[in-house]
């Protein structure tokens, strides 16, 4: 595939995290970009400011004519798009080269010294902290992420092509077709099984993704990798473990989280972030020892995860005074629901709070029930809405209604989107956390502005 020759490039999905970065990427470099999406966002309100026509009806007839000749155009799509979808099936039926949004990453990858960042956790916010210290450090990197960063208001940190970072998806095993010269693994706990089928396949296709690293593989302490079976340094990262990356000496002063961490030649003391968890400390540990060994010093390191601003939809403040908080957080796997609520828990140790979630998926409500049960349990009060489909169907007894049986809290109750805010008002939590990968995230502002309106 030469993107040098290619003029058209078309996205159906164009309005996905992962997606809409590489539009922004090809946009920025000069080629003619459109796409179909299903609901208009943010996203797609930036794409069209930059020039990129958007629609949210699937029908051929609204591709434009210059995206129907299959000698200069390049279709990129999402696997989260259906199999009957219409112009994705037009693009297939009639010859077009047709190609998913893992094989473009991988030929950018190729042509780079990439940096790649994999987990089933931690990888968003991984990635976004290590793009943002290359930047920082003057390194002329691109970095795709899987989030909005705060610090640039984009998922698309633009710079050369000669290093990339990119964050490795695990969903429909896409991050095999990338080429990375160092990478990290951050976690390794069940997800997709709808795609893997059991953890043991998950596993196998993570120490895939490491055997095709080419330099160097991070990955967290005590990960199921083992490092004699890859022909390159394998380094692990931590916290208050024997690691060649390690965290120690945590604490918190005023939001801020301080550690010093010991590298396998060096340590640096008094390392800060302003992110609240420790969750995001081992990420932050990640994140520098990438950078580290890509050859960045530690003081410069320090210096840009002090300016670290976060992800949007990441344990985002909405609303933050004495009296009341609301936190809106993209968590959908029980592992990370209960990072949020462990964080909150630390942040306000004294305060009532209350989870608002959005199951994702019938598949993954299904296979983490007991999990997801007893991570929600962690909140004062729960608010459960209806299973965020995305690409399913309905799995018959798989409901909201079902998952909200198993949790052990006495205040817990079913909301309909229609009533949310009038749920939330019943509540006397002080804290509001509201938490899912579904469109959830459209409803927080909907809250906020009530919730702003009202106090």
């Amino acid at each position: 595939m030469n993107l040098d020759k290619i003029h058209n490039i078309y996205f159906v999905g164009i309005g996905g995290i992962g997606m809409s970065s590489l539009a922004f990427y090809f946009k920025s470099n000069g080629k003619n970009i459109a796409g179909y999406d299903k609901t208009p966002s943010d996203i797609t309100v930036s794409l069209a400011e930059k020039g990129v026509k958007v629609h949210f009806e699937d029908a051929v007839g609204l591709i434009a004519d210059e995206f129907k000749n299959k000698e200069n155009t390049l279709v990129v799509y999402t696997p989260a798009i259906p199999k009957n979808h219409s112009e994705l099936n037009f693009f297939f039926n009639n010859n077009f080269n047709v190609v998913k949004r893992s094989e473009i990453l991988g030929e950018i990858t190729k042509n780079s010294f990439s940096l790649a960042v994999a987990g089933t956790h931690g990888k968003t916010t991984t990635s976004t902290m290590l793009g943002h210290i290359l930047h920082e450090a003057g390194v002329n990197a691109t970095s795709f992420l899987g989030g909005i960063s705060e610090n640039y208001n984009s998922n698309l940190i633009l710079g050369g092509t000669e290093v990339s970072v990119v964050e490795a998806d695990e969903f429909d095993r896409s991050f095999l077709k990338l080429s990375p010269n160092i990478a990290c693994i951050t976690s390794m706990d069940a997800d997709h099984l709808d795609i893997y089928g059991d953890s043991a396949e998950l596993e196998k296709s993570f120490k895939d993704f490491g055997a095709k690293v080419s330099e160097k593989l991070i990955v967290k302490k005590g990960l199921p990798i083992d490092a004699l079976s890859f022909a390159i340094d394998v380094l692990t990262f931590g916290i208050d473990e024997n690691a060649d990356y390690n965290a120690s000496n945590i604490k918190i002063e005023n939001g801020t989280y301080i550690f010093d961490v010991k590298t396998p030649t060096e340590i640096i003391k008094e390392v800060k972030i302003n992110l609240p968890g420790k969750h995001n400390v081992l990420n932050a540990v990640a994140a520098l020892a990438m950078a580290n060994s890509y050859g960045i010093s530690l003081p410069v390191i320090a210096k840009a995860l002090l300016s670290f601003t976060g992800i949007k939809r990441r344990f985002s403040y909405k609303i933050k005074t004495d009296n009341l908080v609301l936190i809106d957080d993209y968590a959908h796997h029980p592992t990370e629901i209960t990072a949020v609520a462990n964080a909150v828990r630390e942040m306000y140790p004294l305060k009532k709070t209350i989870g608002v979630f959005q199951p994702h998926l019938f598949s993954r409500t299904r296979d983490f029930s007991d999990d997801f049960a007893k991570s929600l349990s962690l909140f004062d009060e729960l608010i459960l809405l209806d299973i965020y489909p995305a690409r399913e169907l309905p799995i018959e007894g798989i409901t909201a209604a079902w998952l909200l049986n198993k949790v052990s809290l006495k205040y817990k109750q079913i909301s309909s989107k229609e009533n949310l805010y009038n749920s939330i008002l019943k509540s006397k939590a002080q804290v509001i956390v509201m938490i899912g990968a579904g469109d959830i995230g459209e409803l927080v502002k909907e809250i906020k502005n009530k919730l702003t309106s009202e106090n």
